[in-house]
């Protein structure tokens, strides 16, 4: 089946040897996002909140760019450098995706990318 490179100018450009998102038939796999601002290429200022609200920001950028919307996600993976974020992401995740909600999973690490606390990437099924 052959694959379609998603790019859009609305979301961070990789940053890294990875495309924004890869869509096989109608399938499409998100690549992580971090709370880049697409036009800076830095991380947003602001609290935790805000950085979370950026990274679905850019999720969502993706998603409408493939076609889609992040009602269409199926598969969502959370990375937070400190899990005690937990709560706050579900109430802005809560904002970005309608019930029923994808699946998820949450996963707390020793770091990310520039120093980001949060990242997530998305499977969306259109």
């Amino acid at each position: 089946m052959a694959r379609t490179i998603i790019s859009t100018t609305t979301a961070p450009a990789a940053i890294g040897t990875y495309s924004q998102a890869v869509k096989v038939g109608s399938t499409v796999y998100i690549s992580g996002q971090i709370p880049l601002d697409p036009a800076t290429k830095e991380l947003v200022s602001g609290d935790m909140e805000a950085h979370i609200r950026r990274v679905f920001e850019n999720l969502k950028a993706i998603a409408i760019a493939a076609g889609g919307t992040l009602a269409d996600a199926v598969r969502v993976t959370i990375y937070l450098t400190d899990l005690s974020h937990f709560a706050l992401v579900n109430k802005v995740m809560s904002e970005y995706f309608p019930e029923p909600y994808p699946s998820r999973a949450a996963i707390g690490v020793a770091s990310l990318p520039r120093g980001a606390a949060v990242e997530a990437d998305c499977i969306l099924e259109l």
